[in-house]
């Protein structure tokens, strides 16, 4: 593929992945085919537009991927709180424990499952985040800026 390809393909991409992330904004969607295949091309709005909408969302996906953090250290400590009542039921030290037992098995499987779900949560949306990153910083960077040189430099 051509330095150009990559570009296009690169763009359209980013475009999936706008749609993808922003799907609750109905939109327009032209078809262009580019040598790795069909491709849905976004007719674009004002880029501001879209570049506040890309950031409401990674905030969105900020806030999901907090969440995420606080299950998992939620079922890091219920690991080892399960594997501790686990250890001292065994040892005796708190009676007759078969429930006991049982409870802590099921507070360590628990904590197993919540942290694997919450672990694999929280890579899908740091990688929505960096998508939605890198498409910003391509809004961004099509916007023809200009410098403004007969402004003052202080305000008074």
């Amino acid at each position: 593929m051509s330095g150009a390809d990559q570009r296009r393909h690169q763009s359209c991409l980013l475009r999936t992945e706008a749609r993808r992330l922003d799907h609750r904004r109905p939109q327009r969607v032209g078809w262009t085919s580019t040598n790795s295949g069909i491709c849905p091309l976004m007719i674009e709005d004002d880029p501001t537009e879209e570049i506040s909408r890309i950031e409401a969302r990674l905030e969105e996906l900020a806030e999901a991927a907090e969440r995420c953090r606080k299950y998992i250290l939620a079922s890091k400590a219920a690991i080892v709180g399960g594997a501790a009542l686990l250890l001292v039921t065994m040892l005796g030290l708190l009676g007759a424990g078969q429930t006991a037992a049982l409870g802590s098995i099921a507070m360590i499987l628990g904590g197993i499952v919540s942290l694997g779900s919450n672990v694999s949560t929280l890579r899908q949306t740091e990688e929505a985040i960096g998508a939605a990153e890198l498409l910003r910083s391509d809004l961004i960077s099509r916007i023809d800026l200009r410098m403004v040189r007969d402004a003052p430099m202080k305000l008074v």
